[in-house]
């Protein structure tokens, strides 16, 4: 019993042979002969010896060399050898042969792709008919026992499009890379993988137009509710393989019309960071010389005053307390700008800040931050020093500032601690 999928492959052939011979055909002799010449064409004892010789005119491969130049399937050396990767499906992450469910391309003459959608029929068993062949199968030997023409001259010839040649030959065309192998080179041409190619065309395809798509992108604009939703891909552009011949470059590309799809690649797009996450230590990294140059020569003023002033105290004090309030608001704004980008831009592995540093500023510290003290005593400890120290570099001729004057700044800071937390 032949297998339904070859059934329906003769059946289309005839019925495309004759759509085409009827138009011509005006008596009813006419029709009866062109019915006759059709079954003989197509019979199993004609077509299968035919088919077997022209077999090896078309070469399966899964990297077609035609995709890199469509003239390079021939060189002065004979046919550039027909290449099947026979990779292993690993979970390694990749997308490469083996790894993604693609069919085979072939290439040659296109007056055989009728031979190979032939041998790449899907059989009841879920193999191809190519396959059975290979093995011997009965399925194989049934159609391939026939009168005109012996079973082992039909396996050879039909298996002539899967058996290369065994000397390795490439083209010039096919762009080359020179690769290190411990003291020598390896020649290595570049080729492309048509199935991952097509297949994702495929998947676009199912993408951009199935029905269950249309239903979805309908549901969308209507504003009913979607429980999974659905994938949009924009930006695509289209590739073209063999110009008005897409036969000529392979079977699947002729398939296709000769079309591909290119996703967009272009350098992402990044926004520029006004604000930066301190990596080592914020009043390095986030505080800058020219933030608090205004209130600390105001400070300074004040303290030129007070070594020799008639201005009463109360008021040198005042003023000296609303320039230190100046510079802890500066400090405070940063900080809260700072914690506003802490849960995009901090990254613990790269970061080396100081661990008070990281509870005041970070995102995920938010419960120490309000709960513990420690951190707040030494942030209030480190901010007296650095005030004192930025006031030395920033001031050309500083007045020395004495334990009093660094007492002091220690006990206004701590007074306002809590605006710090």
């Amino acid at each position: 019993m032949i297998d339904p999928a070859i059934q329906e492959f003769f059946q289309k052939r005839k019925d495309d042979w004759l759509k085409n011979k009827l138009k011509q055909a005006k008596t009813e002799e006419e029709i009866q002969l062109c019915n006759e010449e059709c079954a003989n064409k197509f019979s199993l004892g004609n077509w299968l010896p035919n088919a077997a010789k022209r077999a090896g005119q078309i070469s399966i491969s899964s990297h077609p060399c035609t995709f890199s130049h469509p003239s390079a399937r021939k060189n002065k050396n004979g046919y550039v050898a027909p290449i099947i990767a026979k990779a292993k499906r690993l979970p390694d992450g990749y997308l490469r042969a083996g790894n993604v469910d693609a069919e085979h391309d072939a290439l040659g003459n296109a007056a055989a792709i009728d031979v190979y959608k032939f041998l790449t029929l899907s059989m009841k068993d879920g193999k191809t008919l190519l396959q059975h062949i290979e093995t011997d199968s009965d399925l194989a030997r049934e159609l391939l026992s026939i009168n005109t023409e012996t079973y082992e001259n039909l396996k050879e010839g039909f298996m002539a499009m899967v058996c290369s040649d065994p000397k390795s030959r490439t083209s010039s065309k096919i762009k080359q890379v020179y690769f290190p192998v411990d003291d020598e080179y390896h020649l290595l041409s570049v080729l492309s993988n048509s199935g991952l190619i097509f297949k994702l065309r495929s998947q676009l395809n199912y993408l951009r137009f199935s029905d269950e798509q249309k239903d979805k992108r309908e549901k969308k604009y209507k504003g009913e509710f979607l429980e999974h939703g659905f994938a949009e891909i924009f930006d695509l552009t289209t590739i073209g393989y063999g110009g008005t011949k897409p036969q000529n470059i392979s079977i699947l590309n002729n398939q296709n019309g000769g079309k591909a799809n290119l996703f967009l690649s272009t350098p992402p797009h990044l926004d520029k960071r006004s604000v930066h996450f301190p990596r080592k230590n914020f009043f390095t990294n986030s505080i800058w010389y020219r933030d608090i140059r205004e209130p600390l020569n105001k400070l300074h003023g004040i303290f030129k005053t007070g070594l020799n002033s008639k201005i009463p105290r109360r008021n040198l004090e005042n003023g000296r307390d609303h320039r230190v309030e100046e510079l802890l608001d500066i400090i405070i704004e940063r900080s809260t700008v700072l914690r506003s980008v802490a849960e995009d831009q901090y990254r613990e592995e790269s970061s080396t800040l100081p661990e008070y540093q990281k509870i005041w500023l970070c995102h995920g510290f938010e419960q120490p931050r309000k709960e513990q003290d420690e951190w707040l005593d030494t942030l209030c400890a480190e901010l007296a020093k650095w005030i004192a120290a930025a006031y030395a570099k920033v001031i050309k001729k500083p007045v020395m500032l004495g334990p009093i004057e660094r007492d002091y700044l220690k006990t206004f800071i701590n007074l306002n601690r809590e605006a710090l937390r």
